[in-house]
């Protein structure tokens, strides 16, 4: 009679915690065109590709743009939370399940274009300038290893705030995606010029998934992320064209 109590307990708290039909929690930042906000509703080429999956999978999400800072710290802690775009590191390998990738950054230093008394040559030339990242970012993580004291932001949209101000001399960004951001910021198109690549931080942007995401659910998604790229709007979002 133990027995089938602890069963009935143990089935009861299974129901209370998983439910297939529940809806994911879709995390992601600001990252412009990739991510954005279009009519108060996330946007933007990568989430479209997320959501593409998603449809694929049969499965339906809650989309929501956060600082990058959160959004990393919910999708290591909530079960039904996938993440995106974020680089697969070694540190991070066991912490999510990795679905495929949704973006790619050549990333870079990024500084104000008036700021013509900058001009890098190398990437140890940037150690005398102070230079925003965003925490857990993959940039804080590089650029930690490579010795550089950095300026720790929680959004990029602090970090940008901080260099439209001159509180810091660079920011890390692609350049591609430069233009964008100063429009996302309501400020000229040219406000931003990019003067140096770091090669450490070209990288692929992905889906990935918490760790104790349902395996039925991490499964669909697999299925749905390796159809979704071999489509012609998957080509053109991750440049394979």
């Amino acid at each position: 009679m133990k027995s089938f109590f602890r069963a009935l307990v143990v089935i009861f708290v299974s129901a209370l915690t998983f439910d297939a039909s529940a809806k994911l929690q879709v995390l992601t930042e600001l990252s412009p065109p990739n991510q954005t906000m279009v009519n108060n509703e996330v946007s933007g080429s990568s989430t479209e590709l997320v959501r593409m999956i998603l449809s694929k999978s049969n499965l339906e999400g809650d989309f929501t743009l956060l600082p990058w800072a959160r959004a990393y710290h919910l999708a290591k802690n909530q079960p039904n939370a996938l993440i995106y775009s974020i680089a697969r590191t070694t540190e991070r390998e066991t912490l999510f399940r990795w679905i495929g990738p949704v973006a790619v950054f050549e990333l870079g230093f990024v500084t104000n274009s008036y700021r013509d008394d900058i001009a890098l040559a190398t990437v140890e030339q940037a150690r005398a300038y102070r230079i925003a990242v965003q925490r857990n970012d993959i940039a804080q993580t590089i650029l930690t290893e490579m010795g550089f004291d950095v300026v720790v932001t929680s959004d990029i949209e602090k970090s940008y705030q901080l260099l439209v101000t001159n509180k810091i001399d660079f920011v890390i960004d692609d350049k591609r995606l430069i233009k964008n951001m100063a429009k996302e910021l309501n400020l000229p198109e040219d406000q931003f010029k990019f003067a140096l690549p770091v090669p450490e931080l070209f990288v692929k942007g992905y889906l990935a998934a918490n760790k104790d995401l349902p395996e039925e659910q991490y499964q669909a998604l697999l299925s749905a992320y390796q159809y979704i790229s071999k489509s012609a709007v998957y080509s053109e979002v991750l440049h394979l064209n």
